[in-house]
């Protein structure tokens, strides 16, 4: 038997270990009933639950899934569409998420692969320090396809935004405090006739 701050009692019969949770207002739990002769501890089960869906509830709190996103676009983008998709795959890989990159090839495009990796490589150029080419671009029929990982993990970006959250909220409400202060009053200088 284990007591209840994790001190070794022995070995003991199952009525006296009853009686001793009884006395001490704990359970008596079995912790390893393969054992020989099995283990028990004197301990406040409720409490023990307790913690256990705590700590089960922060993990899965400061556990991510990894989203694939994806961005659509044709061989002959406009620089302006090639822009705002630029910001949209840089606003992904900031939030932790890979993003598949997909070309559409319409027409006579099909024959013109190298302009479509051409445009790819440029993508992967621009958003280099934000991520890199997972899946370096291939070709599947009308579209070619690429892969594109970030450099920090879906967990870091989001303990990242957070701390920006909180800091913001800080910062607003100091910001609230001083406008509410009253002003201090001014003593008169000179002559007040």
């Amino acid at each position: 038997m284990v007591g209840p701050n994790g001190e070794q009692v022995g070995i003991v019969r199952v009525e006296d270990a009853l009686r001793l949770a009884q006395e001490a207002d704990l359970d008596l739990v079995e912790v390893a009933q393969g054992a020989n002769p099995p283990v028990a501890r004197l301990m406040d089960y409720g409490k023990f639950k307790y913690e256990a869906n705590m700590k089960a509830r922060e993990s899965r709190k400061n556990q991510a899934n990894t989203v694939q996103k994806e961005i659509r676009m044709g061989l002959k983008i406009d620089k302006h569409d090639y822009e705002t998709k630029r910001r949209n795959v840089e606003k992904f890989l900031n939030g932790g998420d890979k993003v598949k990159v997909m070309i559409r090839f319409r027409g006579r495009e099909q024959s013109r692969p190298e302009m479509g990796i051409k445009l790819l490589g440029r993508m992967a150029e621009d958003v280099a320090e934000l991520g890199f080419v997972e899946s370096h671009p291939r070709q599947d029929g009308r579209t070619m396809v690429m892969v594109l990982g970030p450099h920090k993990k879906k967990a870091q970006a989001m303990a990242e935004a957070r701390k920006r959250r909180t800091d913001a909220e800080k910062a607003e409400s100091n910001s609230s405090k001083q406008a509410e202060a009253p002003a201090e009053d001014v003593a008169p200088t000179g002559d007040e006739s």
